[in-house]
C-alpha cells in the first residue's frame, strides 16, 4: 500500500500522509482488496478544484473532494495487474479551504474533516457511491467504521 501525497497548500498538512495510509490499510483489509495499490492524494485550493469539477464533471462550482478511479467500473480486486508492478487505484483531490469551512459548519476538527474526505474519496475509488438512499447508507456507515481505526487521532492543523 502506497500513498503518494502532495500538498500545494501548506507543509503543515504533511502529517496527514501517515493517517491516510492507515485509513487505506483499514479499508483494504475490511473490503478484501489487495494491498499492492498506490493512491495519489493532492490537497488543493478552491480555484483548482472548481476547474477540475467544471472540466471533468461539468459542474462549475467548488466541491470538497473529487476522485478519479483508474479502473472505473471494474472491481479493484480483479482489475488488470502486471506482476511486480504497483497498481494505481486512482487520484483523490481534497479542497482544504472547503474542508475548513465544512469543519466549522458541522463542528468537526479540521483533521477529522480531512480524514473523512480522504475516506470518502477512497471509497469512491473502490466503487462505492451514494446516488440513492441505500447506497448512501452503506457508504457512510463504512466511512465511519474505517475512520475508527484512527481512534480519534486526526491530527491538529
Amino acid at each position: 500500500m502506497e500513498i503518494d501525497f502532495s500538498s500545494y497548500i501548506d507543509t503543515k498538512y504533511d502529517a496527514l500522509e501517515a493517517r491516510y495510509k492507515k485509513i487505506a490499510e483499514e479499508a483494504f483489509s475490511r473490503l478484501s482488496v489487495p494491498d499492492d495499490y498506490e493512491v495519489d492524494v493532492t490537497l488543493v485550493d478552491e480555484k483548482t478544484i472548481q476547474e477540475m469539477n467544471r472540466n471533468y464533471r461539468g459542474v462549475d462550482r467548488v466541491t470538497d473532494v473529487i476522485s478519479f478511479a483508474y479502473n472505473e467500473g471494474e472491481d479493484p480486486v480483479s482489475a488488470f495487474y502486471a506482476p511486480g508492478m504497483t497498481r494505481i487505484l486512482g487520484e483523490i483531490y481534497i479542497c482544504v479551504p472547503r474542508a475548513i469551512s465544512q469543519a466549522e459548519e458541522i463542528g468537526n476538527s479540521l483533521g477529522r474533516e480531512l480524514c473523512f474526505l480522504f475516506t470518502h474519496g477512497l471509497l469512491h475509488l473502490l466503487g462505492y457511491d451514494h446516488m440513492n438512499e441505500e447506497e448512501a447508507k452503506v457508504m457512510f456507515s463504512l466511512q465511519e467504521e474505517i475512520l475508527n481505526v484512527l481512534g480519534g487521532d486526526y491530527g491538529t492543523y
